[in-house]
């Protein structure tokens, strides 16, 4: 580890197998600079608080890929402490830190991660869940480990369904934009509108079936909760 270093702990997503990636910028004196959980602000903590008693590691670079120096990436990192803009889909810690890096806001776990919630099976989803329960040694922490999983549900419920709400009202004002240019007998603008209404469409739909998938799971857990 080094100073301007990508660094990355692996944390659990309602503990199913998959743990995602926590980020941050190694400072080299210590601390790291994060989009800290659970108050979503980015802070420098120290290397421990960062790791929460997890393995840190350095995320290899692509000589290809252009890089700041080190002290350019840290300066790029301190720019935006106390930070409250945290979005999973488009400003997460992974996208902080190839800003960061990189200056190329991106985050690769995320386009791999919305796709893999088609492929849970919702049905069995609580059976993972249940076996993970008997490793903690009361009934409490089992309703505390539960709490948690559908506090994640929830959060992502969040940053996905305003998305979903966005790509409807898109979609509407290019209908109304469509049906003023055919008034008009612009038929180019109204092929233009009605192609931009499309694509908004399709994004509605994307989001819509991650929200029928979350909601789904919740439905799961909350059915099963009575056979902790």
């Amino acid at each position: 580890m080094a100073r301007g270093d990508r660094v990355y702990v692996h944390r659990e997503f309602i503990n199913l197998e998959g743990a995602y990636k926590h980020y941050g910028i190694d400072c080299g004196d210590g601390s790291v600079i994060h989009y800290r959980k659970p108050s979503e602000t980015i802070e420098r903590t120290s290397l421990e608080i960062f790791a929460r008693g997890n393995q840190v590691h350095v995320l290899s670079e692509n000589s290809a890929q252009f890089c700041f120096i080190p002290d350019i990436v840290v300066h790029r990192a301190e720019s935006r402490l106390g930070e409250q803009k945290y979005n999973f889909l488009f400003n997460n810690c992974e996208h902080f830190v190839s800003w960061c890096k990189t200056g190329i806001s991106e985050s690769k776990q995320i386009s791999n991660f919305l796709p893999a919630i088609e492929l849970i099976d919702t049905h069995d989803l609580y059976q993972p869940l249940k076996m993970a329960f008997k490793e903690f040694d009361s009934q409490n922490n089992a309703r505390r480990m539960l709490n948690s999983a559908l506090g994640d549900i929830k959060r992502l419920w969040q940053e996905v369904q305003p998305q979903y709400n966005d790509a409807l009202a898109e979609m509407n004002s290019w209908h109304q934009v469509a049906t003023e240019a055919v008034k008009r007998d612009r038929e180019d603008l109204a092929r233009i509108a009605l192609q931009r209404k499309l694509e908004y469409k399709q994004k509605a739909a994307f989001f819509k079936e991650r929200l029928d998938k979350l909601a789904d799971m919740t439905e799961t857990l909350l059915r099963n909760s009575n056979n902790l």
